[in-house]
């Protein structure tokens, strides 16, 4: 995925997977599956480790993988989740900076943004 142009697509792409990670909750469930590697989590682990259970963590697990930010498996008896979008959350970062500033007289030697 590529957000680098600042096509109205792109505008409408980060502004829906910013809104995914626009609650607390989710962004630390993205978080704690980041911390648990590609392997993921058990659905009972995820919740335990990231203090969201129930009804709530399927709601935010939803939404999540509607973003393209996590996937969930069933292995066996168990559903197994997992953050796959690592390149998607970079190229939103990216998105941010590579604009930065564009619109500036003089361009700030005081930052660097990578």
């Amino acid at each position: 995925m590529k957000m680098s142009d600042l096509s109205p697509d792109s505008l409408a792409l980060a502004a829906s997977t910013f809104a995914a990670l626009g609650s607390e909750q989710r962004l630390g469930v993205l978080q704690t599956l980041v911390r648990a590697g590609p392997e993921g989590l058990s659905i009972g682990e995820l919740g335990q480790r990231s203090g969201v259970t129930g009804s709530t963590l399927t709601h935010h697990m939803k939404i999540l993988a509607q973003a393209g930010l996590v996937t969930q498996t069933r292995q066996g008896r168990s559903i197994i989740c997992a953050a796959v979008a690592y390149d998607r959350v970079r190229a939103l970062s990216e998105y941010l900076l590579s604009q930065c500033c564009a619109d500036c007289a003089t361009p700030s030697k005081d930052h660097d943004h990578g």
